[in-house]
């Protein structure tokens, strides 16, 4: 642990990705990475990562380009690399380049993965890497009037001989190349490889590590999720994006989605530690795509009682909400709505509503002390005048001892405990001594 990490920063830290660790294990997970990773001197903290992957139980699948390697080698033969539309015509040299490349990173990276020094982060590891003729592929052939000879795409993947490998424990190792009933060998794209390869196996995440992050051109900052819907939508206007580099990637990663992969993750690879800190904390530093949202607000269950819980325990106990019992809350549930983010409760609210004076009571609204801003609150409120509209209530009330100005910013008005309702006036506490806020609702229509 560094120095100047705290005891308890740390211990924090690893409570909080203990539920990722259970997550994790016995999924499968396909990482791509480009040959510009692995000349990178950082690269074998990467290798140290992803053993570490593979010793909590990931079942890990690697796959690796080699771009830059074969062009370093095309320049040493005074050859010029020759590219048509974004892709190599591998000719007979470049296809001796291809080779030697994918050859010499895949030694590189197995004997990365072999490490075991006392000294090192991989002490007393034991790792085995299963590649090989796991890929089978078909020539692009000619587009344009170009032929492109030993360029080649991914025809099949040989699942079966992939999942022997990950059930024995093994981390598979995938290069950019592929090869063909015929006997030849074909030059392929490593992101497809990847994407064709997590689609094969169903798998539970696929990584794509890029040399861009997928930042907006509107803000300039990083996006941090998105379904494939709205990644469709971006990909519709390019400008959109500030890194046009990216672009690749996300689709990569919208079709990889859309063909059974549960979600995928574009990552920059030069953040140091960046595959754990996406996989093991809980907003990750990456952009997340998944079918369906990452965050969601619904109508609550039974099984978020402990959730809700959870999450109001400290404002109990700091006298900002009034005490609720479990037992209250199990009758109470199906009052609330609650915000979901990637199985964690960060946010709750609940309409109590008084038929007779068709009146609701905006109750426990809380929010996670790290989820604060981006008016998640704000959508709460709007998600149970919402509801409190179709029940056909005419208004909504409050009751707070910290929080009058935010209701009063959102169209309450001050009023007495002789407005509120008759039972919720028997159980007004004199001792908490409430301010008591009232909303008047326009009907809806529906």
């Amino acid at each position: 642990m560094p120095s100047s990490t705290s005891p308890d920063v740390f211990v924090r830290w690893f409570r909080d990705s203990s539920p990722y660790i259970h997550a994790h294990r016995g999924k499968t997970f396909v990482v791509s990475f480009g040959g510009e990773a692995v000349a990178d001197s950082g690269f074998p903290n990467a290798i140290h990562d992803f053993a570490m992957l593979n010793g909590l139980g990931v079942r890990l699948v690697l796959v690796h380009g080699i771009r830059p390697q074969i062009d370093a080698r095309l320049r040493f033969r005074g050859v010029e690399a020759n590219y048509h539309q974004g892709l190599r015509i591998t000719d007979k040299t470049a296809l001796e380049c291809v080779k030697e490349a994918a050859g010499t990173v895949r030694v590189e990276i197995e004997a990365l993965l072999s490490q075991g020094l006392a000294n090192s982060p991989m002490a007393g590891v034991r790792i085995r890497v299963a590649s090989g003729n796991f890929v089978a592929a078909k020539p692009v052939g000619v587009r344009d009037g170009v032929d492109f000879q030993n360029t080649g795409e991914v025809r099949r993947i040989d699942v079966d001989g992939i999942r022997g490998a990950l059930d024995r424990g093994d981390i598979v190792l995938l290069s950019a190349i592929g090869y063909s009933p015929t006997g030849e060998v074909f030059n392929l794209n490593a992101e497809q490889v990847a994407t064709s390869a997590a689609i094969a196996l169903r798998a539970d995440k696929l990584l794509l590590l890029t040399e861009q992050d997928c930042i907006s051109s509107s803000d300039g900052k990083l996006i941090r999720q998105l379904t494939t819907g709205e990644a469709e939508e971006l990909l519709k206007d390019e400008s959109a994006l500030a890194n046009k580099e990216v672009i690749p990637h996300l689709k990569a990663a919208v079709r990889a989605c859309r063909e059974g992969v549960q979600r995928a993750h574009l990552l920059d690879r030069h953040i140091d530690g960046g595959v754990l800190l996406e996989l093991f904390t809980r907003d990750g530093i990456g952009t997340l795509i998944s079918r369906t949202p990452f965050e969601t607000m619904r109508p609550a269950k039974v099984q978020d009682v402990a959730g809700v819980l959870d999450l109001i325990a400290p404002l109990e106990q700091a006298g900002v909400l009034v005490p609720r019992s479990r037992e209250r809350l199990e009758t109470d549930i199906h009052d609330f709505v609650v915000i979901e983010r990637d199985g964690l409760i960060i946010g709750c609210a609940a309409l109590h509503v008084f038929r007779e004076e068709r009146m609701g009571e905006l109750a426990c609204l809380a929010l996670h002390d790290d989820y604060r801003g981006e008016k998640r609150g704000e959508r709460l409120l709007e998600y149970l005048e919402a509801k409190a509209r179709t029940l056909h209530l005419n208004r909504l009330f409050a009751l707070t001892t910290q929080t009058a100005h935010w209701f009063r910013e959102r169209g309450f008005e001050p009023a007495n405990t002789a407005d509120l309702p008759e039972a919720r006036r028997a159980s007004y506490s004199l001792q908490r001594a409430s301010k008591v806020l009232i909303k008047p609702l326009e009907l809806s229509r529906s």
